[in-house]
């Protein structure tokens, strides 16, 4: 999702698929409904081309891989991204991948599932350009991510404690909460990764107790490896954020959006903040032939 305040009518998509069917219904028994029993993945379509397409495609296999989802399509689905996004200069495409409408009563399945393919595509209006220059406002959220080895780094359909979290503020001007887990860990915000700069150094928090590995943070990691910017991987608390010379924010949509407040605390945009985004500039001004490169 961008890092844009909620309408207060609700977003439509202009087209919606499911098994590459347009307005085909969805059983009443779909798993991902009654459990959150699948995954998603959502992708920037700039000049008709999906951004970052394989590196989407890889970590939806992954996270097919974990759950045992089916994922013996995913060429045919990159095709029909591809498909949808030809037809929109700019739009999001919403891709969800559920293990299908339930065979028998309860969490227990039989391995005879089909899976269920779903994708959505909104408009993508342009960006406020202030949001990258100025940066943006932060809030620290009362909710806490809870601890899971086995889904952590995975973009599952179970978003509550996102949800949760977001119901926490209603002021406009604040964008996004920066969320710990249940050990007082820094891991994300509700909707993007975060990164830390102390001392010309690039920190991040990892992604091995919860949260999600976002694409656009893969690529940060790259771009800053590949500009000779040292990159940990590394446990963050309260204590690392407050020493933070620059605080920025990542998603695949909005590429890096420099934190400038904090609750009691003012920031800028750095050198290292401002190098990424320079070197990023190109990657996100483009669809899928230089996206999906290494940075």
């Amino acid at each position: 999702m961008a890092l844009r305040q909620e309408s207060s009518g609700a977003p439509a998509p202009e087209r919606a698929w499911v098994n590459g069917r347009p307005a085909a219904k969805i059983s009443v028994l779909e798993r991902g409904l009654h459990y959150g029993d699948g995954l998603f993945e959502t992708i920037a379509c700039v000049g008709g081309e999906p951004r970052f397409l394989r590196r989407h495609l890889r970590r939806l296999g992954a996270g097919c891989a974990r759950l045992g989802l089916d994922a013996a399509d995913l060429p045919g689905l990159a095709e029909e991204v591809r498909e949808q996004a030809r037809e929109a200069p700019r739009a999001i495409l919403k891709v969800l991948l559920t293990r299908g409408p339930a065979l028998e009563r309860g969490y227990g399945v039989t391995g005879r599932e089909r899976t269920t393919r779903i994708m959505l595509r909104y408009a993508w209006p342009e960006e406020d350009p202030s949001l990258a220059q100025q940066g943006v406002r932060v809030r620290i959220a009362g909710m806490r991510l809870g601890e899971n080895p086995a889904l952590a780094g995975l973009k599952h359909c179970n978003r509550l404690e996102q949800v949760l979290a977001r119901r926490e503020w209603a002021d406009p001007g604040i964008v996004e909460a920066l969320m710990f887990s249940s050990s007082g860990a820094l891991i994300s915000g509700t909707m993007t990764n975060v990164f830390l700069v102390q001392d010309a150094r690039l920190y991040t928090p990892r992604m091995d107790r919860c949260g999600v590995a976002g694409v656009m943070r893969e690529v940060v990691l790259e771009t800053a490896a590949a500009a000779g910017i040292l990159a940990s991987e590394c446990v963050l608390d309260a204590a690392a954020l407050a020493r933070a010379q620059e605080v920025f924010l990542t998603n695949a949509l909005i590429g890096i959006r420099p934190v400038c407040e904090l609750p009691g605390t003012s920031l800028a945009p750095g050198p290292v903040t401002r190098q990424l985004q320079a070197r990023l500039a190109a990657l996100l001004a483009s669809g899928a032939r230089s996206g999906d490169c290494e940075a």
